[in-house]
């Protein structure tokens, strides 16, 4: 069913999808197949939700690629993304380790973003949350956790690249903090690293198979929060489309799947979401 086995960035063709060109994204009166973007919220059945970091920006935590990103203002952090970097450059990890202990996430709570997505579950609706981010956020603010996807893992567990070993984060980090910059697994010696899929590092297949079962079953498919440049979760968005589904896309910056979309809204997060909600539910 996929046509990926690890994590990659977007810049290519891989899935039916527009031209990679950034333009003017106009608000059309019809998206595709004609459906008046004023009528995609009446649609009934299952709702599927793609959220990425933006999602959680209102919280504290900064996203990846904004004008403020970790990204954008260290460039040299994305290597702590990567698998390859991580696992062969001790003072890498390290650098990671100690990010890892002074990441906002630790203390960030819930948004009205988060919060307008367990209304819209409590209402009775069919939802499915696949979240690019790690941060728990969707199971803090009350989403139900058998409907929640992490699809990129989270950072609350630890797991050693050479063995089944695994632990809690908190534990892992009071090692660091007692004076092991790069604590080595306690079973086998080897690299132990976040819970987290990194960019060339496989994803879970079964996690995957949920995903990509939540977009081509859904009726209105919401991309929230996301660039839409990291594969595969991107690519749910055609998917979802091809199966029949409405795409409504929320977002700061134009994504490559804009022009899929019945409808793109550029408002702030935290405000676009509870109004999107409210429309589904008919308040």
């Amino acid at each position: 069913m996929w046509g990926w086995a690890c994590l990659s960035w977007r810049y290519a063709d891989s899935v039916p999808a527009p031209t990679l060109v950034e333009r003017p994204f106009p608000r059309s009166d019809a998206g595709p197949g004609g459906t008046p973007v004023t009528r995609w919220h009446q649609r009934a059945g299952r709702i599927a939700v793609l959220t990425g970091a933006g999602i959680s920006t209102d919280s504290g935590i900064p996203d990846f690629r904004g004008p403020r990103g970790v990204w954008t203002e260290d460039p040299v952090a994305e290597l702590l993304s990567t698998y390859d970097n991580y696992v062969s450059d001790p003072a890498l990890r390290e650098r990671s380790w100690q990010s890892r202990r002074d990441n906002p996430a630790w203390g960030a709570e819930p948004n009205p973003a988060h919060l307008a997505l367990v209304e819209l579950e409590r209402a009775g609706r069919a939802l499915t949350i696949v979240t690019q981010n790690v941060d728990r956020l969707h199971q803090r603010a009350g989403s139900n956790s058998q409907r929640v996807i992490e699809i990129h893992g989270n950072m609350f567990d630890v797991v050693c690249v050479d063995c089944a070993y695994s632990a809690t984060m908190a534990e892992t980090l009071e090692r660091v903090g007692a004076g092991e910059p790069d604590p080595p697994c306690p079973e086998c010696g080897g690299i132990l690293k976040a819970a987290v899929i990194m960019f060339g590092q496989a994803l879970d297949q079964r996690t995957l198979l949920k995903a990509s079962l939540a977009a081509e079953t859904a009726d209105i498919f919401l991309a929230v929060g996301t660039s839409l440049q990291v594969e595969p979760a991107a690519s749910l968005c055609g998917r979802a489309v091809a199966a029949g589904a409405s795409l409504v896309i929320v977002n700061a910056e134009p994504t490559p799947y804009d022009s899929m979309a019945t409808e793109v809204v550029r408002e702030p997060i935290g405000e676009a979401l509870p109004r999107l909600v409210d429309l589904i539910l008919g308040q």
